[in-house]
Parts: structure tokens; sequence; C-alpha cells
């Protein structure tokens, strides 16, 4: 039987496969393992964290729509220092790469998250989720002002020589400047796309379906969204990307890596099939071999488009 590679390269990280669980999804890992061997897979991504922690929103907090599901969580975490006390011992345990996903609501405090982080052997990189309302600006997301999402890319690659990926929001124009501006600040990666904004209504009560109005779209409903702003990212900015948004089988990991995707996270799927993760690796790695792959970043970037 023919040997694949599966293994990937994010900037200066090296993953076994390209199969990574996408924040939020997994809590800090103890949540999962018991599901799904942490061994197998090419990363975790935390919860996002913050400085002290967070409580989150008032429930409803998730709903689900067709193809997909709307959450309002609020980042509820346990805040740094709880982290490397009560939850990394455990990760220690397993030989995945841990990448610590950061949210803050200044700049201030992405930077004094990392630095306080950054000196954990554990943790192998960081996720920066830009997605976060800036309150020194009246609440407009980080994610949506290019200069922003330059400027915590500078100040936080000042504070940590691991590698650093930047999340980008789907909520913009163009994405591709989001992710030259993270490039040009020192990004190793960006991860793409972050969720969408939706909303739903009780058509008995006319109220929201959802405590905070708003949610964040997932699910299969916004792979073909996520799958354009893979394409436009890698079409005009040379950087790593690593690709989110519905995917919920092999197929799509294939169709993630043909669009650029140098490897992919899996989200909401673990929501329905916390084993999914497992059998996705196993099932690229058959893939390959009845296609005659022996090394699976051959996909990456592989698209062929007539102009």
């Amino acid at each position: 039987m023919s040997v694949v590679d599966l293994s990937v390269q994010i900037g200066p990280l090296k993953l076994r496969n390209p199969v990574m669980l996408a924040s939020g999804t997994v809590g800090y890992g103890n949540e999962i393992s018991e599901f799904t061997d942490l061994n197998t897979i090419g990363g975790i991504v935390t919860k996002s964290l913050s400085l002290k922690p967070r409580k989150g929103n008032p429930p409803q907090r998730i709903v689900e729509t067709p193809a997909g599901m709307l959450n309002a969580i609020g980042l509820a975490n346990v805040g740094v220092e709880e982290f490397l006390k009560e939850k990394i011992p455990f990760l220690k345990k397993f030989d995945v790469p841990l990448i610590c996903n950061i949210a803050a609501s200044t700049i201030e405090e992405y930077v004094e998250c990392t630095k306080i982080l950054t000196g954990e052997d554990t943790i192998r990189a960081f996720e920066i989720n830009v997605s976060c309302p800036n309150v020194k600006e009246g609440g407009l997301e980080f994610g949506n002002n290019v200069s922003a999402v330059g400027k915590i890319t500078d100040q936080v690659r000042g504070v940590t020589a691991k590698p650093l990926i930047i999340k980008l929001s789907p909520n913009v124009s163009y994405i591709s400047e989001f992710a030259k501006a993270a490039k040009d600040n020192g990004a190793d990666a960006v991860a793409a796309i972050n969720t969408l904004v939706g909303t739903a209504f009780n058509i008995q009560t006319r109220k929201p379906k959802i405590f905070n109005i708003t949610g964040g779209l997932s699910g299969p409903a916004i792979k073909p969204v996520a799958l354009a702003k893979v394409l436009e990212i890698s079409r005009k900015v040379d950087i790593p990307v690593i690709g989110i948004g519905g995917i919920m089988n092999w197929k799509d990991v294939v169709e993630f890596m043909i669009a650029g995707s140098s490897a992919v996270q899996i989200g909401t799927l673990n929501f329905i099939d916390p084993a999914a993760a497992g059998k996705i690796v196993k099932q690229l790695e058959d893939y390959c071999r009845g296609a005659g792959i022996t090394k699976i970043s051959d996909l990456i970037k592989s698209y062929i488009i007539e102009e």
C-alpha cells in the first residue's frame, strides 16, 4: 500500500495533516477528547481567550437555521490565567499542536494576552480573532478596518516569535485587502472565514430568536461564500490560508485545498459528530491513495480557472 504524506506547512508550523478543530466548537480540548483521538488530527484551536474571564451573552445563544447555525455566545471564556492553570495541564497529555485563539476589546488587550501566553511551551501558535468590537472606537469591529487589522498584527507580532494567524471577517468588501495588511505586518497565515452576520425571528412573538438579536452564521450554508473568500485571498496575496466555513466531509476539505487552503478547520460539524475529524483524516488518506496523490500539499491552490 502506497504511503501518503498528509503533512502541511502553515508558515513555520508543520501539521501532521490539514484537519484542525475550530475555535469555539470544541471548548478547550478536554470536552471533545472523549470522542476523537486528538493525537490523530492536525491541530486544535482553543475557545477564544480574553485577559479576564467573560460570562458571555444570556440565552438564547444558539439557534438552528436551514443548513446552518446562528450563535451569539459572546466569547464566554475562563480568561488567560485560569486557562494556564486549569486547562494546559490536560492539553499537555496530547501530541497535537495547540493554537490559542485570542479575543479582545482593545489592541492593548490583544498584546497583553499574547505576552502572557507566549511563554507556555505547549502553545505552538496564536490565532487572533479580529471580529471583536473595538470599545475605544464606538464598538465597530476591528476586523472591518484594514488599518486596525494591520496595527493588531504588528503589535502582537512584537511580543511573540510564535506563528501568528489572523482570523479574518467575511463581512467586508474585499477580504484580500485584510489578508495583505496581515501579511505586511508580520502574520504567518490567515484563517478565513469567521462567521457571517445573521438573524432569525419567531413569527408568533415577533421577537428575535437570539437574545443578542444577531449572531454568527456557520455551517454548510456558508461554504460557497467561504470558498470564494479563500480563492480571492489565494489569488491576490501570497500567504498560507486556513479555510473555515461549512466543512461537513472529506470532499469539502479537498475543495478548500484546491481553492487555496493549506489547512482547514472543522467547526459546526463537531456539534453533529464530535468524532468526525478523525474519520475525515482517514478518508483524505484513502482519497489521495485512490487518486495517485503522494503528497496532499500538492492539492493546495491547484485550481484551474480559464481566464
